[in-house]
């Protein structure tokens, strides 16, 4: 059996060797090394089947060593990694130890930057090109890939604006895989674009007004008619009006998989001065039927046949309720009673469990798309007009809205509910995915509540009192199974700021937060088979805080660990070492446990989980560690410890 193509390719610098016949074999070898790799490492499949023939025409027309290629969202590099020395390792992606499924600076000289939010590669691009005009720099090439709707997050938005007014040198390609183009337009458009990037179109203008300048007399006149005849020309004929309006000169729009016809554009607009937005038409899932049929359910992939793409789902057990799934329906179930309510998405309403309630209630739905800073000001809005938002945005992506948490939220003193999905570790996502930082971002704003349920049913019991706050609410909940299986129909009002202790013991105390109570409480169980007793207290807060609870366990337990799946720095545990210290509460027997001050690395939530000691059995090594290094005796005796007053 022949060699194939992908195989002979260890660098951007093999392509040149090939003609275009070859580069379609490529092409349809790309689409199945990646098709059979995401079929068993689930990750983002329809996206990267729509650039492979983008991708084979950039590292064909530009060194990307020196020039700097810059991709917006990052989950659409699978091809680029494989053309850039990364093919050997493809097999790992997203795995534990494995490449990224995003950019990664770390992992190859060709990814400038970590990137896997939305909205950012305008601003970067321009930023180098600023950079080399700084330095000199004349004969480098910035590139922005604009796609999957990034192009109108209001970070986009403000480096066009900014791009256009400066007038540097940078290159953005707006990778279109949504919007259908008509027969005309399109065959128009790829005329023009033929003339325009030509180099002989520009020379016939300079000639022209060599021409007109060589006249007597009229020769500005009639110079500034021309300017004012090709400026209404363009207006009437370009589709991409607004972009030059902003300052760029438009090219587009361009069928996104004709290799031949791409690598000819990037050669002639090498030699355009100033901003460029190339509008490229792609289709998302292209090579493969299903992805292409349905891009949503093949935009991140679970396992699936590469055969006929059916997705390898195991037999559906009714106990394994996802957190988002709860969420789905309890806010629903509020909709029906409360005509107020309002849901809000950014742009992932699948993800988030949200698909259901807009179908349900399309007039109390809004899907505001990549743009978490409005969403959050558009509630703002909801509220001052007697409407109830809930808005459910991953715990990572509201990072992009903190400003209007603090101004348009916090300050308002508005009754506005975040549901933070994607709380601590997601997995395979890794690093720009974890969302570990949500308390410590939002527990020092005046005025909100912070909450975490241990389980589904005191999820929907938040949801059921947190609607009813007229001040700010926000949930945080993993990317998981809600760990107690089948829900209870009975929904028990949560008091706020009140915890709840789930056993006793004299020896010690775990206080944990949200996702890690379930742990905690098997790691009770492992404890009690060594003859430790120890306190289990499910905190359900961490603002406000169960003071009087905490403080008690505090004095009546010799060992006492917190733990939580957030970063330990501004988070649960800080927070209670702040109440002890405010209240002179000795703090010598408090154990923090949680993320680590570091990025946390990518691999499935269990796995990571585990390298934390953020399992059953970690947090039970930690305070046996605890136990060997402290006077069992306690400050009470075990036989003292029942007369001690109530702790409930």
């Amino acid at each position: 059996m022949s060699q194939k193509i992908l195989e002979k390719i260890d660098s951007p610098k093999d392509l040149q060797k090939l003609d275009n016949e070859e580069l379609a074999v490529l092409a349809q070898e790309i689409r199945d090394v990646i098709i059979d790799v995401v079929s068993t490492n689930p990750g983002h499949l329809a996206s990267n089947l729509g650039v492979v023939e983008l991708t084979i025409a950039l590292h064909r027309s530009f060194d990307f060593l020196k020039d700097k290629l810059i991709w917006d969202v990052g989950h659409q590099t699978y091809v680029h990694k494989l053309l850039t020395g990364r093919r050997k390792a493809f097999p790992t992606l997203r795995q534990y130890k494995g490449l990224s499924g995003f950019p990664d600076i770390k992992e190859s000289k060709y990814d400038p930057f970590i990137c896997g939010h939305s909205g950012h590669a305008i601003s970067a691009a321009l930023g180098i090109a600023c950079a080399d005009k700084i330095n000199g720099i004349e004969d480098r090439k910035v590139i922005a890939i604009v796609g999957d709707a990034a192009i109108g997050a209001g970070m986009s938005l403000e480096a066009l604006n900014h791009a256009g007014h400066l007038k540097r040198n940078l290159i953005v390609i707006l990778n279109d895989n949504k919007m259908a183009i008509s027969g005309t337009v399109g065959a128009i458009s790829k005329h023009l674009n033929k003339i325009r990037t030509s180099p002989l179109y520009t020379d016939f203008k300079k000639e022209v007004r060599h021409v007109l300048h060589s006249l007597p007399i009229v020769g500005k006149r009639m110079e500034h008619s021309f300017e004012h005849i090709v400026e209404a020309l363009k207006r009437e004929i370009t589709p991409g009006q607004i972009f030059v309006d902003l300052g760029f000169d438009y090219f587009g729009p361009i069928d996104g998989h004709n290799i031949e016809t791409l690598t000819d554009i990037f050669h002639n607009i090498k030699n355009v001065e100033g901003p460029i937005l190339l509008h490229v038409i792609t289709e998302k899932g292209k090579g493969f039927h299903p992805a292409s049929e349905n891009p949503a359910r093949y935009h991140s992939a679970g396992n699936f046949q590469v055969q006929n793409g059916k997705m390898k789902e195991k037999p559906k057990d009714p106990k394994q309720i996802s957190y988002t799934k709860v969420f789905g329906d309890t806010i629903i179930e509020l909709a029906e009673s409360n005509q107020d309510i309002v849901a809000i998405t950014a742009a992932m309403p699948d993800g988030t469990g949200l698909d259901a309630f807009g179908k349900k209630f399309p007039e109390r739905y809004i899907d505001v798309g990549i743009c978490e800073q409005h969403a959050i000001g558009l509630a703002n809005g909801l509220v001052s007009a007697g409407i109830k938002p809930v808005a459910a945005i991953y715990s990572t992506f509201l990072q992009r809205a903190y400003d209007q948490v603090f101004h348009d939220v916090c300050l308002q003193e508005n009754g506005i509910v975040l549901a933070l999905d994607r709380a601590g570790i997601v997995g395979n996502d890794g690093p720009t995915h974890n969302g570990v930082f949500d308390i410590a971002y939002l527990r020092h704003l005046p005025e909100i509540t912070l909450m975490a349920p241990k389980d589904g049913a005191e999820f929907k019991a938040m949801m059921h009192s947190a609607v009813k706050l007229n001040t700010p609410a926000a949930i945080r909940y993993p990317r998981a199974n809600i760990p107690e299986g089948s829900l209870d129909s009975n929904c028990i009002p949560i008091e706020i700021g009140k915890g709840e202790i789930l056993r006793e013991g004299p020896d010690g105390a775990i206080i944990a937060y949200g996702a890690m109570v379930y742990p905690s409480m098997e790691c009770a169980r492992l404890l009690m088979e060594k003859g430790i007793e120890v306190t289990v207290v499910n905190a359900r807060f961490a603002k406000p805080l169960d003071e009087d609870l905490i403080i008690k366990v505090v004095e009546d337990h010799r060992i006492v660990i917190t733990v939580e799946d957030h970063t330990k720095v501004g988070g649960f545990g800080s927070a209670i070492l702040e109440l002890l210290v405010d209240k002179s509460v000795n703090t010598e027997n408090i154990l923090k446990m949680g993320i680590p001050d570091r990025f946390v690395e990518q691999g499935s939530r269990d796995i990571i989980l585990k390298t934390l000691n953020l399992d059953a059995e970690g947090i039970y090594n930690n305070f046996i560690s605890a136990w060997n290094t402290t006077d069992h005796a306690g400050i009470k005796k075990k036989e003292e410890y029942k007369k001690a007053s109530n702790l409930i």
